[in-house]
Formats: structure tokens, sequence, C-alpha cells
């Protein structure tokens, strides 16, 4: 085994025959140790954060995670091996795999392990990997299959990750997952479920998430397991993969048995991988906590900013930013309109201007409508940052449509027809903003989406790039790309709105080739424009992923933007997700009064926000009351949205009752409660409890409105009786912000 000599002590021991015997100590922030056990011949290996800690170990025919363990609480035990295949195929024939581990070519490193099983006899050789990129937080692993001979090879399934663990028959366990908030939030959002003896679960993601009447919506893919006793310990996993992905729950007596990975409910899944190439499984993370959904989500959205986020974007001082969008006036938006509100950004304090669908020829053919922009989009660009705003612009890019016009995405194309994944009718026609998705794991597709998302970045000036539409193929007919082939019998074709859904036996295998090629040309498109940030739309909320947030910069949460659908997709998908990467769009809403306003206004600021009406209508308390909204936003809100712990302070909103978000930052010693008053008329207060302070410690409560009187308050009484809100108006709001004072902490 490979010990890799970075910031640690190792010590050699003597190898028995048959096993690896090696310690590693003194891991800065991480530990890495492998150790012999005397009566078993397989390597063993520990892998810690601060937060948990694994152990692994390989066998000769296949290796295992034997445990997980929340620092200080006992060892969760998996009795699972890895189920390496059994088979292959080669020239459509099964061809069966015999795994041999090869000790020799295991890493050990202060962050990674790995342990290398091979078959010579077909040339395969297997990598299973894990790894701690923080030294806290959840651990990932992946496995990669290298085919080193000289045949392509049709690979089965592999799962991400199988566990069964061994728990006492009469824990008491729930198993939280959040949805998707595709086209709108559900009535439901959030799920918590007993897990009793019997319990089946599915959880299904995908870059489509159509809502299905009678069915369970898709999920962001990752879910918690926790106890119902007083620490409620538990632990969590999820994957990191934008393609058709699932994940399995099911508890059987003492056991609860767990797969992640790739979804094969649509048919028996094979993926092609060529002489020199290589298949790799959706990496995953698995991690382990105390404290129930909110401190297993203060502990995940950290890890997610530090390990998949982009360091550049973090660093930037404005982010998340504030901005001003077009789509309040929807496909009419031209030239003058966007120099106006260019210029009232700037007045009310906003930070960058998004022009949103409408400014090009036509689909597929992303240059400016000459009509409409005359002197093109840079002079567009080149205002706002005279303006000093950013600039940034909706794109639709995998599309194509019918526009003949030189370096239009045309379907009648020859070439262009190759890359559909289905031919359409003679008559088609795309929709406004909508076309016909192409197959971006073909490589000339591929090499032609990379360049022209290039292309559109570098004409433009871009300082964001927003992605929208069904840019992963959900399925495809075609024989002679990549991905498998589908089976014929079983293969559907939907005609829904103008577009063509093909769903089959192959999709997922269409999908994984599809999101690798995206992957690529974003992580191409970044490393040649390191500042520039992307918005991960798709139809609102269907591309919410862990994969998408390692390629992204921020996401659309719902495709509806009034102030409740707002609320409840933040609510749900902050759970899971850094709350400055939730983006919530306001748009125009009845406000008769004042409170009313500024209600609509706070509902999409407790993440990035952006502006989707035209400020240029507000009256002139309105402008004054946003541009001080905005002001306090950038000076407190911020700060804290980027930084701070947060906590649901109440059940999830309804637009009937009271609901809040408490943010705390302890490093700043402030923090803030975000409250909305329901429409019953005559509920004009509500107390809420909140979480994450210190009992023996003081603290300020000061209200931004003014609707309650400035108070000093101990953390006990904060987080037991909690704090009183009055709000005379229904559907109105107040911001609670809270400082711990400098006196002395309270004597017990």
């Amino acid at each position: 085994m490979h010990v890799v000599e970075d910031e640690k002590e190792f010590v050699r021991l003597p190898s028995v025959a048959g096993r690896v015997l090696l310690c590693v100590v003194a891991v800065s922030g991480s530990c890495l140790s492998c150790n012999a056990y005397a009566q078993s011949p397989d390597p063993v290996a520990t892998l810690r954060t601060s937060d948990a800690q694994i152990e692994v170990s390989a066998t000769r025919s296949a290796p295992i995670l034997t445990s997980l363990k929340r620092t200080g609480r006992p060892a969760l035990r998996n009795e699972q091996k890895e189920t390496l295949p059994a088979n292959v195929f080669i020239n459509g024939a099964p061809v069966p795999v015999r795994w041999q581990l090869k000790p020799k070519l295991g890493i050990v490193s202060a962050r990674h392990l790995e342990f290398v099983y091979e078959c010579a006899e077909v040339g395969l050789r297997l990598r299973w990997q894990w790894d701690a990129r923080a030294g806290f937080g959840p651990f990932e692993h992946r496995i990669i299959v290298e085919n080193r001979g000289t045949k392509e090879i049709w690979l089965p399934l592999i799962d991400s990750l199988d566990v069964s663990w061994q728990y006492s028959p009469d824990a008491n366990l729930w198993n939280f997952y959040v949805e998707k908030g595709a086209d709108t939030p559900s009535n439901q959002g959030t799920h918590e479920e007993s897990v009793e003896d019997g319990y089946r679960w599915i959880g299904r993601s995908s870059t489509y998430a159509h809502p299905v009447s009678g069915e369970g919506r898709e999920i962001i893919p990752a879910f918690f397991i926790y106890s119902r006793n007083e620490a409620r310990a538990g632990w969590y996993a999820g994957i990191e993969f934008s393609g058709r992905t699932r994940i399995t729950l099911n508890r059987v007596g003492n056991k609860i048995e767990s797969r992640l990975g790739l979804n094969d409910e649509l048919g028996p899944f094979q993926t092609r991988v060529q002489p020199g190439e290589s298949f790799e499984t959706p990496t995953v993370f698995l991690g382990a906590f105390i404290g129930g959904p909110d401190d297993a989500g203060n502990q995940l959205r950290p890890w997610v900013r530090t390990v998949l986020g982009n360091p550049l974007t973090w660093k930037d001082p404005q982010y998340p930013l504030m901005v001003n969008n077009s789509w309040g006036s929807g496909m009419q938006v031209d030239e003058p309109l966007a120099l106006r509100m260019i210029a009232d950004s700037r007045e009310l304090g906003l930070e960058m201007f998004h022009l949103d669908a409408g400014w090009f020829r036509g689909v597929g053919d992303w240059y400016p409508d000459p009509k409409k922009f005359p002197h093109g989009l840079a002079a567009i660009a080149d205002e706002a940052h005279r303006q000093g705003l950013r600039f940034g612009i909706w794109v639709d890019w995998s599309q194509a449509g019918v526009d003949n016009t030189p370096g239009a995405l045309n379907v009648r194309d020859t070439k262009v027809r190759d890359w559909l994944i289905d031919d359409v009718s003679a008559d088609w026609k795309p929709e406004e903003f909508k076309g016909q998705t192409i197959d971006l794991g073909v490589p000339a597709a591929h090499s032609y989406a990379a360049a022209e998302v290039k292309r559109i970045v570098e004409s433009y000036h871009l300082d964001m790039l927003e992605h929208d539409g069904y840019l992963v193929a959900e399925g495809c007919t075609r024989k002679d790309h990549p991905h498998t082939p589908p089976n014929m019998s079983t293969l559907k074709i939907d005609h829904d709105s103008g577009f063509e859904f093909a769903l089959g036996s192959n999709s997922t295998d269409v999908s994984y080739h599809s999101v690798r090629a995206y992957y690529d040309i974003y992580e191409r498109l970044r490393r040649e424009h390191p500042g520039l940030l992307f918005e991960i739309c798709n139809d609102g909320g269907r591309m919410v992923d862990f994969g998408s947030a390692a390629h992204g910069d921020y996401f659309s949460i719902t495709d509806t933007y009034d102030p409740l659908s707002n609320r409840r997709a933040f609510y749900d998908t902050s759970h899971v997700l850094p709350p400055a990467m939730l983006e919530s769009y306001v748009e125009k809403w009845t406000t008769p009064r004042l409170e009313n306003f500024l209600y609509m206004l706070r509902s999409g600021m407790m993440g990035w926000m952006s502006i989707m009406l035209d400020t240029t209508a507000w009256s002139p308390q309105q402008h004054a009351a946003a541009r001080h909204a905005f002001m306090i936003y950038k000076e407190k809100l911020r700060p804290l949205i980027r930084d701070a712990r947060l906590y649901h302070i109440s059940e999830r909103p309804d637009g009937v009752h009271w609901d809040g978000m408490e943010y705390w930052d302890p490093a700043r010693r402030r923090g803030v409660a975000f409250v909305f008053r329901g429409s019953i008329p005559n509920e004009t207060e509500h107390r809420f409890v909140l979480a994450g302070l210190e009992p023996g410690k003081r603290y300020r409560v000061h209200f931004e409105d003014g609707t309650m009187p400035d108070r000093d308050v101990t953390g006990q009484e904060l987080m037991s009786v909690g704090i009183l809100v009055s709000l005379p108006q229904p559907l109105s709001s107040e911001l609670a912000f809270l400082e711990e004072t400098h006196s002395q902490q309270i004597q017990k």
C-alpha cells in the first residue's frame, strides 16, 4: 500500500502473511490510520474528521465500510460488503469477473484512502475511494472502473454506496428529506417519517423533476436518519450528481438498509466503457451528527460551501448579490428598458442587472435581436459596468430551434439533427424560449456547446451566466450515441408543449453521459473565467442538487415567485444547502400598504435576492423603503446569510399562521430572526423560540421596524420562552436583530 507522506508521521510495522500493516498518526484536522487485527488478514483503515469517523476494510474479493460513528458516540456497524460486478458484457455476451485485491496499489494519505482490485482476465481495475476533503463534516466515496484492456466493455449497475447498519430493535428512528421546488413548492415540502420495521422508501432525483399527481415528488438527493431520543443523534448521506439517481431505505428488524446511486428502475442499467476509458459512480457523501435536522444542516451546509463551492465566489464580499432581473417585463425586454433598469438599479443600491429571456434572435440562435438591441449586448454590459453593476444573461444553450441564420442551432441541419434525442416532425416549432434538447454526451455536440458558451460569455462581457430549460437529455432514441441504445419495445416518446421527451431503458445512461459533458463544459469555463458566476435554473428548482452545487454558484429554487412560494422553497431547500446559494425571485404582488411591500421583499431576502418587477413603477415611498431594505441587506443580513448557522424556528410557512427563520453567527456574536405574520385577522402576536444561543449569556434584541421596544434577555429565556413579536397588520414582517452583550455571563 502506497503511503503519501504529507502532513503526517507514519510508522511501518512488520508484515504478517497477507496483511498490510501501517499506522498513520498526527494528521492535522483529520486522522487516517491503517491497523492490522491479529484475527484478520484484511487491511483496515480509519478516516476521521472533527465530526465523524469511518472504518473500512478490504477483503481479498471486496471492500467494506465496517463502521461509522459521530465523535463521542457509539459506532454504527455495517455488515454489507461492497457488491462488485460479477459479470460484464463483451460483444453482447456475459463474462464472469473475479476481483482480486492489489495491496501494493492502495493509497493512504491524510485525506484520502484507496483500495484497488483488478480482474486481469478482462483488463479491469477498480478503485474504491474515500476522501475527507475538509477537517470537518462528512466523507466522500466513489468507485472508478478503468478499462485497461483492448475490448469495449459494458458494465452493469454499480451502486455508489450500499450499507446495512445494525440498530437496537427498539430504536425510535426518523427519516428526514426535502422535496425539490420544481414548478411550485408542494403543500408539504419537507418530510419526517417514522422508520419502523417494514419501512420502505425511495427518493428519486433527475434534471426533469416532473410533478406527477398522486406520486411522491423528486427530492434534493440527501436524507437524515436520526433517533427521537434526547441527543437526536444520527447519520446522513447524499449524492453529488445531477443525473437520474435514487436512494432507497428499508428497515428490517434491527437493520437499516440503504443504497445510493444511479437509478435503474426503467430497465437494467448498462454503460459502455471503451479501452482506455473509465466509469465513475456518482460521488456520495456520508456523515454523522447530534441534534436533529437543523444541527445536521449546520454541519452539512458549511461543508458544501468549503468542499463543493467555488472558493473565489465565497471570497467575493458581495456574494450573495442583489439583482434586478428583466423577466418582470417578460419577452418584451429591449435596449431602452434595459438601460432604464440599470439606472434604477444603481439608484436603489442593487448590484447586478440580469437580462432574462427575450434578448435573442430565436431559440438556438443566441445572438441579440437587432431590432430590440441595435447596439448589441456588449454595449448593455459596458453600461452596467460604468454604473458599477455586474451584468448577466439568461440562455437556454442546449436547445435547438428553426432559425437558419449563421450561427443558429437548427434542428433541420443534418449535423444538428444527429445530435437531437429524437427526430422532430416536419411542422415542429419551438416555443418562445425553449426548443429541442441536444444530447451533450455526443462528442461533437459537447464540443459545439463548449465553444458556444465560451463565445457567449466573452462576446457579451458577462459576469454571470444563467442556464435554463432541459439542459440534460432525459432519454434518447439514437443507437449511434455514446450511451447504450434503448429497448425500443419499452421506449416512450412524449410530446408536451412543443417538447419531445424520450424515456426508456437507457435514460439513466443518457443522463450520465450528458451530465458529465455539462460538468466538463462548466469546469473549462470556470478555469478560463475564474470570477464568472453561474446560476442553475432549469425551470425553477429541477436541478437543485449537490452536483450542480459543485458546478454553479446559486440556484433558482422555485418557478413561482409570490411571497409564500418563496418562503416555502427557502424553508425546504435551506435544510441542506447554503442559504447564500438559494435564489428567490420577487415578482409583482398586491401591496396596498407599506407593511405588505416589505413583507414581499423580505420573503425573498433570506438568501440570494433577485427583484423581478418594474422598480420604476414603485411609489416614492416604496422606492425609499426598498432602498433602505437593500442597505440593511448589504450591511447586516448578507454577512449572516453567508456565514451564520440557520435554524427553522417555526412550522413550514402556510401563509395563514406566523412563520420565521433564525440566523445566529457565534463568531460575530450576532444574528437575526426573520418573522412573518400570516393572514389570520386577529392573530396579532406570536412567540418564536430561538436556538443556538448560550443559556448563560445575555442578548440585546432590536426590532428593525420598531414594532417592539429593544430589550436585554438571557439566552435561556430566548430558547425556552422565546421572543414576543407583535404586528398589527396581516401579511407583514419584522427583522429581530440579536447581539450578544458585553455583560458578564450569568452565574449558575
